[in-house]
C-alpha cells in the first residue's frame, strides 16, 4: 500500500520529492526495497503531522505535504489541488481537500471525517459526527455534506509552529489533529475535489479499496 501511495504522490505536478516518515523499521525497509526514500523518526510523536514536522525541520523547501499512507486511492490531481492555494496566496498557511458525500452511509460513519466550510472555503469545523445536521430534510439539497480527505499542505514555517502547539480539547475529543490549528485560531483552506478516496482504517475499508482498484485500469 505504501508503495502505491508513494508513486501516486510522486506523479503529482509540483512535487519535487517524496519522503516516507516512519518510526517502524519494517516500513522503512519496504520503502527502500522499491527504491523510495524513507526517514526514521522518533516513536513519541503525538500525530502523523508532528512526525512529518521532524523531517521537515531538516528540509529547505517552502511547502510540505502530508500524504497519509493509508489513502491508496489518492489521485495526483488531488495533491495538485492542495498545493494550489499555497502557491496562489501567501496568506494561506494550511490547505486540504474535501468531496461531496455520495454514499449516505458515510455521513454517519465515524471513520469518515466530515467538514463544514464558509463561503470562502475556510474550514469551520471537522468532525467524525454527521455535520451539518439536517434538521429539516427539505434543506438537504442546499446543505451538502462534505467528506474530508486526509491530505494536507503546509507552509514549512507553519508546520514547524504547528508541531510546537499544545494539543487542544477538541483535537483530543475527536482524535483529529487539524482541529489543533482551528482551536489555536489558524485557518485551514479547503478545496472541493471531484475525486473521492477511502482511508483504510478497517478490514472492510481494505476490501472496498481492493474492489475499486480492480475495477479501474492501473495508472502509470
Amino acid at each position: 500500500m505504501v508503495e502505491h501511495v508513494y508513486r501516486r504522490a510522486a506523479a503529482a505536478r509540483g512535487v519535487d520529492a517524496v519522503v516516507v516518515a516512519t518510526d517502524d523499521e519494517r516500513v522503512a525497509a519496504a520503502v527502500t526495497a522499491f527504491g523510495g526514500i524513507a526517514r526514521m523518526t522518533r516513536a513519541t510523536h503525538r500525530t502523523g503531522t508532528d512526525r512529518i514536522a521532524e523531517v521537515a525541520a531538516d528540509l529547505s523547501c517552502d511547502i510540505v505535504l502530508n500524504v497519509q499512507g493509508d489513502e491508496p486511492l489518492i489521485e495526483p490531481e488531488m495533491i495538485e489541488q492542495v498545493i494550489g492555494p499555497l502557491v496562489a496566496d501567501a496568506a494561506v498557511h494550511m490547505s486540504t481537500v474535501c468531496c461531496a458525500i455520495r454514499d449516505p452511509a458515510d455521513h454517519g460513519n465515524p471513520n469518515v471525517v466530515k467538514v463544514v466550510s464558509d463561503g470562502r472555503g475556510h474550514a469551520l469545523y471537522f468532525s467524525r459526527a454527521a455535520i451539518p445536521h439536517m434538521r429539516d430534510i427539505r434543506l438537504q439539497p442546499a446543505s451538502r455534506a462534505y467528506k474530508h480527505i486526509g491530505l494536507y499542505g503546509f507552509r514549512r514555517t507553519f508546520l514547524l509552529k504547528f508541531s510546537e502547539l499544545p494539543q487542544t480539547p477538541l483535537e483530543l475529543s475527536e482524535s483529529l489533529e487539524q482541529l489543533r490549528a482551528l482551536e489555536h485560531g489558524y485557518g485551514i483552506h479547503t478545496v472541493e475535489t471531484q475525486y473521492d478516496s477511502i482511508g483504510v482504517d478497517t478490514p472492510e475499508d481494505l476490501d472496498r479499496v481492493r474492489r475499486q482498484l480492480l475495477a479501474v485500469p492501473a495508472r502509470t
